[in-house]
């Protein structure tokens, strides 16, 4: 998947990159930074930040920058590239899912091409009249592919029938969720519509706003073979680049509010799709940011979604802050009213994330429901570490006794334990930690399982970095009798199918790359044992023993190859 998959062109969508030499530099996306850290290797397929040390194959980048675990991860990338993965490609059924995810896509670039066509035709003129009494500027239409679907369904319909789309097929059906036999655009009639991009940039659903006082005021595609709903977020592909920079996010809830932003020059603002905050999109969303900004109304309803919201983030180990706008204010008026100088005074005067949930459930919780919010948040962390910073200002901050807080917390805990196996919580498949050189190696001995014993008398297991490395080595080359694959553990098994997804090398291939590990096996032996002279060297010096120095000095001079210099 990886020749498909270019490492240099993925990272290129969230980091600016510039050639240096035979790799690509830039800030890492990773930690706040201003000087180019992250490189990126495209010939060898890997990234490393010397800032602070994220590495990984183009998999692990993807998956660490949108917040995803790696079986998930792997096969939205997989999809993104158009790679069919895991047991799908033996699955009968990959050619028909294929062809209904290729479908959908299709009839997507189709609608949207025809929705923004609709937007500069005469049905379009109350649309555009709409957008200009909003304020929303050309560019912005431009940038957001703003279109408009128009009284009557039949056009669209007439335009997808000309490329061979019946009415009636499955995914047509579902592309813009409106009913039964082909009617699809019913649901969506006379409104403005928003596309909704993945990580490649396609469209893969719609967002529907009324121009009036028509209900529900948004409306959005049901789920089909490309859309899931609940793990999208509006106008992030468009915010990506900035919020590699700012490592910041400001997240809203309006479709016009998240274009007003960008329109005034907050390039990384995104927005919920008219539904409230899903833990997928938090974690989707922290992966590009390290802090958040929730621009939520200040009403009963954007109160309780903010609450909700920063709660997710902190629950993440993020840095989260509520923004506080003015009474009957939304983002899109108060810019449109006061311009940025308003909306950065309510920037300045935005509350820290726990600040803002401990306020709230301390003015608008009973007492009952204030310790129950306590154990539910804190037991919501799920890291230790978290906690412990947590624990102290939850209790401070809802006057509730520390000692009483953490017997309730130890308690919950117990509840936990007991829980029956059968309804307790499937543990998250872990990632292994292994470095890229360690990686390239055992990806090699699982595809070419004749060279195991040979890299094994090599002295590949002394070689490798990571303990986990050398525990996973060791299972590869145990027992040639059985199958290894029924001794590895769940993240094992995960960096298993992995390496099996990508082609296997040729017989002249292999030999070039096992060549290549034993020169590099020769040269980490060599490597060692010069610093282990280094060292002798050093200690014979501080003793004075200067026979030793020299005797080690020859050493080390024959092993550095200049010992007829």
């Amino acid at each position: 998947m990886k020749a498909r998959a270019n490492i240099a062109e993925i990272v290129g969508r969230y980091v600016d990159l510039k050639p240096v030499g035979g790799r690509l530099v830039g800030p890492c996306p990773f930690h706040q930074e201003t000087k180019g850290s992250f490189n990126v290797h495209p010939d060898k397929g890997f990234f490393h930040c010397f800032g602070c040390q994220a590495s990984g194959d183009v998999i692990d980048f993807y998956c660490r920058i949108n917040g995803l675990e790696f079986r998930e991860g792997l096969e939205r990338l997989a999809a993104e590239v158009g790679v069919d993965v895991g047991q799908a490609r033996r699955d009968p059924r990959t050619a028909q899912r294929r062809q209904e995810r290729d479908a959908c896509l299709a009839m997507h670039e189709l609608a949207d091409r025809y929705f923004r066509h609709v937007l500069g035709t005469t049905a379009g003129a109350p649309a555009r009249e709409y957008l200009g009494r909003r304020k929303v500027n050309p560019e912005m239409v431009e940038a957001f592919a703003l279109g408009v679907s128009p009284a009557g369904w039949q056009g669209l319909a007439d335009v997808l029938r000309s490329r061979g789309f019946a009415e009636d097929q499955g995914v047509l059906a579902g592309l813009l969720s409106a009913g039964k036999n082909g009617r699809v655009w019913d649901r969506f009639r006379d409104r403005l519509m928003f596309p909704i991009r993945d990580g490649g940039g396609r469209v893969i659903a719609f967002g529907g706003r009324t121009m009036g006082d028509g209900e529900p005021k948004y409306l959005n595609s049901a789920e089909t073979p490309i859309y899931t709903k609940g793990q999208h977020l509006y106008g992030l592909y468009e915010a990506r680049p900035h919020m590699a920079k700012s490592r910041r996010a400001l997240l809203t809830e309006g479709y016009l509010d998240v274009i007003t932003l960008h329109q005034f020059g907050y390039g990384d603002a995104c927005g919920v799709l008219g539904t409230a905050l899903t833990p997928e999109q938090a974690k989707r969303l922290s992966g590009f940011a390290s802090r958040v900004d929730l621009v939520f109304d200040g009403d009963p309803p954007g109160r309780k979604a903010a609450l909700r919201a920063a709660q997710m983030f902190l629950s993440l180990g993020d840095g989260c802050r509520v923004v506080p706008l003015p009474d009957g204010e939304d983002v899109d008026s108060l810019l449109h009213a006061a311009g940025r100088e308003g909306f950065d005074a309510c920037l300045e005067r935005a509350e820290d994330g726990l600040a803002f949930c401990l306020r709230v459930v301390r003015e608008t919780y009973a007492p009952k429901e204030i310790a129950a919010w306590a154990v539910e948040f804190l037991t919501g962390l799920g890291d230790a570490a978290l906690q412990s910073v947590f624990i102290p200002r939850v209790s401070s901050g809802l006057g509730l006794a520390e000692r009483e807080l953490r017997q309730s917390l130890g308690e919950a805990a117990q509840r936990g334990r007991r829980q029956p196996a059968a309804v307790a919580a499937r543990p998250r498949p872990q990632s292994l930690d292994i470095a890229p050189r360690d990686a390239e190696l055992l990806a090699f001995a699982i595809r070419r399982a004749d060279y195991r014993a040979a890299l094994a008398e090599a002295g590949a297991a002394a070689a490798l970095a990571g303990e986990g490395a050398r525990e996973f080595f060791a299972k590869l080359v145990g027992d040639a009798a059985d199958d290894p694959a029924a001794r590895l553990d769940t993240a094992q098994a995960a960096f298993w199918a992995k390496a099996l997804l990508e082609p296997v090398e040729n017989d002249d291939q292999a030999a070039a790359v096992f060549d290549g590990i034993c020169r590099f096996l020769r040269d980490a032996r060599e490597d060692v044992r010069r610093r282990a002279l280094t060292e002798a060297i050093r200690r014979a010096q501080a003793q004075g023993a200067y026979e030793e120095v020299l005797r080690l000095l020859g050493e080390l001079q024959a092993l550095s190859g200049r010992g007829d210099e």
